[in-house]
């Protein structure tokens, strides 16, 4: 051994150590220059997934980043969700789902980088923004401005984090996993609305992280003057056209959309020029893009376009991206933020709510990063050299220093495949696509190589899906069916309590005169606020006797209002996101003397952001009406304000009485009780302890129980086996679950309104794309972790608003119940390439592979040809080009195991079915 090999060996011993069991990882430093982040002197192309923490449980953590480093990733990145860390003042929970500590080790330990996403803004349709809503009673506070009482809270919180960090070693240059931070979060179109303000915390911020001394670099996503030494970073559906404001600076991409969008504002960039309010809405377009709402469609983002995304992303210069969301997860309890957000946040995402492979979304990017981790080295060593192909086609050509040279090849055009030449080769390109050479001569992946019809498939999670195929012919790709199942828990021992405000004199009252605002009286302690008044109504009044009932009108603020008059329900309103304001308008019943009107304002989720919340609003305006469009956005920025955190929800009135013989009689300054939360909230009902309370009735016939505000609670027993279970509302109308104490979310059994037509992975993504789930529930299943459970004897509570059959609820498993493939001899695919060690590059055969989930096997082949087969998953049809052996090889390979791999060849059916003719085989398994 030469002298030169011992500190070489220090470094591996230092680098290197077994810990429980676990490979563990030295990061060293972390620097950047305009070709990438470079870690220990290394550049490189990083893969990242976002997976956040308390979106799913801490038994779940292992195996979802497991399956994001089997996928590909090379870093898992989260944001840092202030509000469930200091849910008030100055006291701490980082326990549970909330351990942030216990996640970031998770990722350590298996092998990957971590960027912490601090914020403490961070929008993600999360309550708030992220923010604790005690934030907003500081005194003197403006919110993400130049304001002390915000920036010290601010500042506060992220040292908080910094130091807790610091102190478990968890930053890269401490040796830990985290190798990039973020400060503030998607800040751009609001700097604007501020001004000199809005800039002055801008530097502010980056200069406090900076000072942190975390020896990482900080990022700022969506925020165009991100001091030095900060990172200015791209958020979007493609990232391609962005620029770093500095030349020494990479090209990252912090948020690749990857499913759930609304994307409002297409059209406003032709708007823009012609009123410079509109300037900042052009970047702001990109940011209304990630929820579904109750009510709304479920969107989904075809594989071939995100892949397309990232490959553009990767020939201009990117060397870092992110999806957003790998795993979407569950907006368990209050979390969902508002309005109207859904408790799913599954969002498409390559890992499904359940911590499922979502096929062939998860395997064709899984490719895609295979593909282009061989062209790593180059594509860190050089620019592309460009070269036009045709109209629509271009070769981006990339050369390490060692020699090796790397193309993507392009086809722009939407609709038409093209063939081209390059390098004295024909290749051909779909529409919408590029194909990527490792060795500028053999194709290893093209982006739209996945399916031959280009039809997105229903997600196995939605409603009313089919029992069989779920998505076009795969090719290479494998594809999942996954289905809701019955188990063998039923729900016994039924027992409720009915929710009688008539006993709202019994707790704790706040009185005035005229309507109060609700989030200031509940604090988001609950999202039921009562506001209660007495109206006299003289025997003399015409209406007892004869003429058109009295109507109330109440006017309120958001989101949902059920109207109670003398303890009887009398209607119910709600907003929609396209308008959260509403108006109650409906006829009561009144009697001679004194009257009670007790009105329920209902809360489905706290604001996330002001532009998110104005924007909605221009869905409902006639696109051609620009200029209606343009007063009102700017007349909104000047009368509501750029602070979402001042925007007012609950009954703000007017409140009326029409159809009196005197008039019109306007309540609205009269004098107002309050009541914050439900009393079965008060007392605890949802809680195991308060099980046993003699204020529940046992009822022997629940479906009889149909009333509005009621608690139910029943028990169940764990079902076997370890598949993902969900809880199936049909019957229910809208309320919020817990089990074993433990809120699995808000439901409500909205039927989803919006175009789902078909849906084409070619051309821009725009908001009319993809939409699927019309004319159903937006969410009929909700995810209860395995983990929340016991063996027997669980608890499930229910609070029902509008009076809903709780009998009618299930608990499903979610399973992987069939598997597809298909490929052709010629299929590219990174499994069946490699360099060879004398630096050539051998293409191999072509194969199919199926791999059931852990815990199941293939127990059938239902179908299986070597030929020419057609039809689609499901639905498979043989042709007369046929091998007979097909059935019997794949029943030999794969039947009773977990996976198999299957060469698509001649050689391994035995015999050529049809001479020069392009043969594919197509396969159909159970698991089990």
């Amino acid at each position: 051994m030469g002298t030169s090999s011992v500190p070489m060996l220090l470094l591996v011993l230092l680098c290197l150590n077994v810990h429980l069991g676990w490979l563990q990882f030295c990061y060293g430093s972390v620097t950047y220059d305009k070709k990438g982040i470079i870690i220990n002197g290394h550049r490189k192309i990083l893969i990242s997934g976002s997976i956040h923490y308390p979106r799913s449980t801490p038994d779940m953590w292992g195996d979802l980043i497991q399956k994001g480093k089997d996928g590909g990733l090379d870093v898992i990145d989260t944001y840092v969700f202030w509000n469930g860390h200091e849910p008030s003042p100055g006291t701490y929970n980082f326990e549970g789902r909330y351990d942030l500590v216990g996640f970031i080790k998770t990722v350590q330990r298996t092998g990957l980088y971590v960027t912490l996403r601090i914020g403490p803004y961070v929008c993600a349709e999360w309550n708030f923004g992220g923010f604790p809503v005690w934030l907003k009673y500081v005194p003197g506070i403006s919110f993400r401005t130049n304001n002390d009482p915000f920036k010290r809270a601010m500042q506060g919180f992220t040292q908080k984090i910094v130091q807790m960090m610091k102190s478990e070693n968890l930053f890269a240059s401490q040796g830990g996993p985290i190798i990039l931070s973020q400060i503030e979060n998607e800040f751009g179109p609001e700097r604007w609305a501020f001004g000199a303000a809005g800039s002055a915390y801008v530097s502010w911020a980056a200069q406090m992280a900076v000072s942190l001394g975390t020896g990482v670099p900080w990022l700022m996503c969506k925020e165009d003057d991100a001091p030095d030494p900060v990172i200015n970073t791209c958020n979007g559906f493609y990232c391609d056209g962005f620029v770093p404001n500095k030349p020494y600076k990479p090209m990252m991409w912090t948020e690749a959309w990857s499913g759930w969008y609304v994307n409002f504002l297409h059209f406003l960039p032709s708007l823009a020029s012609s009123n410079p309010c509109l300037l900042s809405a052009v970047n702001l377009c990109s940011l209304t893009h990630r929820f579904t709402e109750f009510g709304g469609p479920v969107h989904q983002r075809p594989v071939e376009d995100l892949a397309f995304a990232v490959a553009r992303f990767i020939v201009k210069g990117g060397s870092y991206f992110n999806y957003y969301m790998y795993h979407g997860g569950t907006n368990f309890g209050r979390t969902a933020g508002g309005p109207f957000i859904t408790t799913s946040y599954d969002y498409d995402a390559p890992i499904d709510e359940y911590g499922l492979t979502r096929q062939p979304k998860y395997g064709h990017l899984k490719n895609l990063h295979g593909a282009i981790k061989l062209c790593e080295s180059a594509l860190t060593s050089s620019d592309a050299t460009v070269t036009p192909l045709g109209n629509y086609e271009q070769a981006y050509v990339f050369r390490s220093r060692q020699g090796q040279c790397a193309a993507f090849l392009s086809n722009f055009h939407t609709n038409a495949p093209a063939m081209v030449i390059f390098n004295n080769m024909h290749y051909h390109l779909p529409a919408w696509s590029i194909s990527i050479l490792p060795d500028c001569r053999n194709v290893v992946f093209n982006t739209a190589t996945v399916s031959k019809s280009h039809h997105i498939s229903i997600p196995s999670w939605f409603p009313h899906f089919p029992d069989k195929s779920l998505s076009s012919i795969q090719v290479g790709v494998q594809t999942s069916q996954i289905q809701m199942l019955s188990t063998s828990s039923y729900m016994m021992y039924w027992a409720t309590y009915n929710e009688y405000f008539s006993s709202s004199e019994e707790r704790a009252m706040t009185t005035a005169t005229g309507l109060l605002e609700q989030i200031s009286l509940t604090k988001d302690t609950s999202d039921y606020l009562w506001y209660m008044t007495d109206v006299y109504i003289s025997s003399s009044e015409s209406f007892l006797y004869h003429g058109p009932t009295p109507t109330l009108t109440v006017a309120s603020a958001g989101h949902a209002l059920h109207v109670f008059i003398n303890g009887k329900l009398s209607g119910s309103a709600y907003g929609t996101k396209t308008s959260w304001r509403f108006t109650f308008n409906g006829p009561v019943y009144l009697r001679a003397g004194n009257n009670r009107i007790s009105l329920l304002s209902v809360a489905v989720g706290l604001p996330v952001s002001f532009f998110l919340l104005l924007l909605t609003q221009l869905v409902s305006f006639p696109l051609h009406d620009d200029c209606y469009m343009m007063n009102f956005f700017c007349l909104s920025l000047k009368n509501e304000g750029t602070h979402y955190e001042t925007w007012k929800m609950g009954v703000l009135g007017p409140v009326t009485l029409q159809g009196l013989s005197q008039g019109t009689k306007d309540l609205s300054w009269q004098r107002w009780s309050y009541q914050v939360g439900l009393k079965g909230e008060g007392m605890n009902l949802e809680s195991p302890n308060a099980a046993s309370s003699g204020e529940w009735m046992q009822t022997l016939n629940v479906a009889q129980s149909n009333q509005p505000l009621t608690w139910y609670k029943a028990y169940f027993d764990a079902p076997y086996g370890n598949e993902p279970l969900a809880l199936d509302v049909q019957g229910l109308g809208k309320g919020q679950v817990w089990i074993n104490g433990q809120s699995i979310g808000r439901y409500w059994t909205l039927y989803a309104k919006g175009a789902c037509n078909s849906c084409s992975y070619a051309g821009t993504y725009r908001l009319p794309n993809c939409q699927t789930g019309c004319g159903t529930p937006t969410q009929r299943w909700y995810h209860v972790p395995r983990s929340w459970l016991k063996p027997t004897r669980n608890l499930i509570v229910i609070f029902e608003e509008l009076g809903g059959d709780a009998s009618k609820i299930r608990l499903v498993k979610r399973a992987v119940t069939g598997l597809c493939a298909h490929a052709s001899e010629n299929h590219h695919t990174i499994e069946n390439w490699n360099l060879e060690s004398d630096g050539e590059t051998m293409v191999h055969e072509a194969k199919v592979h199926l791999q059931c989930a852990q815990g199941r096997h293939i127990s059938s082949i239902n179908f299986a040809s070597f030929g020419t087969p057609s039809g689609t998953c499901g639905s498979f049809v043989q042709s007369e080009c046929h091998a007979p052996s097909s059935q019997a090889i794949l029943e030999k390979d794969c039947v009773g195991h977990q996976n198999c791999t299957v060469a698509v060849s001649n050689i391994n059916f035995g015999v050529d079915p049809c001479p020069d003719v392009l043969k594919k085989l197509s396969v159909e398994a159970t698991c089990s």
